[in-house]
C-alpha cells in the first residue's frame, strides 16, 4: 500500500499524483470494497452529469492567516498562489453573461486577494447572490479587515465561517491556537451589523468540520447544541450550521497517513455510501475555477488538478456553458466523501 508522507514541499503535479496514487491503491486494491464507479453504477448513478449550473466557485488564492489541520486547499501564511485582475474580470464577465445565480467566494482567506474589495463591488451591482467563505479570524487580523463586517452588509454579501467546535479547545485543536476567541470577537462584530439577526436579511451561516477520521454528526442537532451554547456563552446569533465530511486530500490526507488511520477512514466512508445523497452533490449545479482561470467540477477535484472533461472549455478563456452542461463529472475516490451518510457539500448536507 501507498504510505508516503506529504509534509514535504512538491510541485503541484507530482503532489497530485502521490495524493491520487494513495487514493486509487488502498484500500482498494485487495478488490474487497467496489470503487466509487462501481457504486455509481450498482446504484443506477453513473455517469454523473450536471443538473444546472447556478453557483459559480471561484477560489481567488491559496493565501491564508491560519494553517489549518483539516484544510484540503493546504492554505497558509507561504502559499502566494493569488487570482489576478484579469482572470477577476472575466470571471465577472462570465457570471454576467450567463446569469449565475450566485457566486462563492472563496480561498485561502479570499480576503487577502489584493482585489477582493473591487471584484465584491463589482458582482453586488447586478443583484446576484454573493457567498463570502470568511475564516473568520481575518477580520482581527489587521487594520485592513477590521472593517470586513460594514463591508459584507454593504453589499449584502452572505458570509459562511468555519468554527469547528463550540469550545475553544477542540477548535483551536483544529485551527491553531488563539483562533477560537478571535473567532467568537470577529462573530460578535458581524452580530453587531445585524449579521444572524432575524429580520436583517443578513445571513450568517457557520461551518463544523469533524476534528478527526469520523462522520460528522447530525447537522440539526448540530445546530441546535451550537446555538444554545454561543447564544448562552457569548450571545451569539447565527442562521444555519453546515456540517461538512473532511475529504481525504491535501492536509488532512497527510493527517490520515501519519496516524494509521487512512484505511479505517476510507473503509467507512465507503460504507457509508448513500445513493440518496448522490443527489444533491454540489458538482451538479456548481463549477469550481483556481487562481489560475481553470474550470473544475468542483474545489476538491481542483485540489487534485483534475479539470472538467470537457477540454474545449476548461479555461476561463473558453468557457462554454453548453459544453460545460453536457460533460460527465469526473470522479475518484475521494468523492466517497460527499456521498457518505447524510451527504456532504459546501451547503452542508445533502439528504
Amino acid at each position: 500500500m501507498v504510505l508516503k508522507s506529504l509534509s514535504a514541499r512538491h510541485s503541484p503535479l507530482s503532489e497530485t499524483q502521490r495524493q491520487l496514487g494513495i487514493l486509487n491503491e488502498a484500500p482498494f486494491n485487495d478488490g474487497d470494497l467496489e470503487t466509487f464507479q462501481q457504486k455509481l453504477k450498482s446504484s443506477g448513478k453513473f455517469p454523473l452529469k450536471p443538473l444546472q449550473l447556478e453557483i459559480f466557485q471561484v477560489n481567488v488564492g491559496y493565501m491564508c492567516n491560519q494553517t489549518c489541520a483539516h484544510c484540503h486547499v493546504d492554505a497558509g501564511p507561504d502559499r502566494k498562489e493569488i487570482m489576478t485582475k484579469n482572470n477577476l474580470d472575466k470571471c465577472f464577465e462570465i457570471v454576467k453573461k450567463y446569469g449565475f445565480k450566485t457566486v462563492d467566494i472563496t480561498g485561502g482567506a479570499p480576503e487577502m486577494n489584493p482585489n477582493f474589495f473591487e471584484f465584491v463591488e463589482q458582482l453586488s451591482t447586478f443583484g446576484i447572490e454573493i457567498i463570502v467563505r470568511s475564516n473568520l479570524t481575518i477580520i482581527e487580523a489587521n487594520k485592513k479587515y477590521h472593517t470586513l463586517p460594514e463591508f459584507f452588509k454593504k453589499h449584502k454579501v452572505r458570509v459562511i465561517s468555519s468554527l469547528p467546535f463550540y469550545q475553544k479547545d477542540r477548535t483551536d485543536k483544529q485551527r491553531g491556537d488563539g483562533v477560537f476567541d478571535k473567532s467568537i470577537k470577529a462573530l460578535q462584530k458581524l452580530n453587531d451589523q445585524g449579521y444572524g439577526k432575524q429580520g436583517t436579511g443578513l445571513i450568517l451561516n457557520l461551518v463544523y468540520n469533524p476534528v478527526g477520521p469520523f462522520l460528522p454528526d447530525d447537522q440539526a442537532a448540530l445546530e441546535s447544541q451550537y446555538k444554545q451554547a454561543l447564544k448562552t456563552n457569548f450571545d451569539i446569533d447565527f442562521n444555519s450550521l453546515f456540517t461538512i465530511t473532511n475529504l481525504p486530500i491535501s492536509r488532512f490526507l497527510e493527517y490520515l497517513l501519519a496516524s494509521g488511520n487512512y484505511e479505517d477512514y476510507m473503509y467507512k466512508l465507503v460504507d457509508a455510501y448513500n445513493p440518496a445523497a448522490v443527489e444533491g452533490v454540489m458538482c451538479k449545479n456548481s463549477i469550481s475555477v483556481d487562481w489560475e482561470g481553470n474550470i473544475y467540477d468542483c474545489d476538491f477535484n481542483q485540489m487534485l488538478k483534475l479539470k472538467v472533461a470537457t477540454p474545449k472549455s476548461n479555461h476561463l478563456n473558453t468557457f462554454d456553458l453548453d459544453d460545460l452542461m453536457n460533460r460527465d463529472i469526473v470522479i475518484n475516490q475521494h468523492c466517497f466523501g460527499c456521498t457518505a451518510g447524510a451527504g456532504s457539500s459546501c451547503q452542508g448536507t445533502t439528504v
